[in-house]
């Protein structure tokens, strides 16, 4: 079996990227502290400077960026499905009866 990855609370990962912003210490100093990778605070580091409030979502959440695409994309599919059935009507309608 594989070794299962630790889950952090976006609190946690917050807190870490904020004592590494504030504190006088290397990242690998406040990991080791921490006792996690260092490659995961740069990681973190990464992500809260890009994403500010929004980072670190958790699993099945979404930015709300991403939110708005996915309701964007539904109302789409929507949107297409309805103009499809209109043309199909349309085409029924525009037939000569005889």
């Amino acid at each position: 079996m594989g070794k299962s990855q630790p889950t952090y609370s976006k609190e946690f990962k917050q807190q870490a990227v904020t004592l590494f912003e504030t504190g006088g210490k290397t990242k690998t100093q406040i990991a080791r502290d921490l006792g996690i990778s260092d490659s995961a605070l740069s990681k973190w580091c990464k992500e809260f400077g890009e994403h500010g409030a929004e980072a670190f979502p958790g699993k099945g959440h979404q930015t709300s960026i991403e939110e708005e695409n996915k309701r964007l994309k539904r109302e789409n599919e929507i949107l297409r499905q309805e103009r499809d059935i209109l043309k199909k009507a349309m085409s029924i309608f525009a037939q000569p009866h005889p």
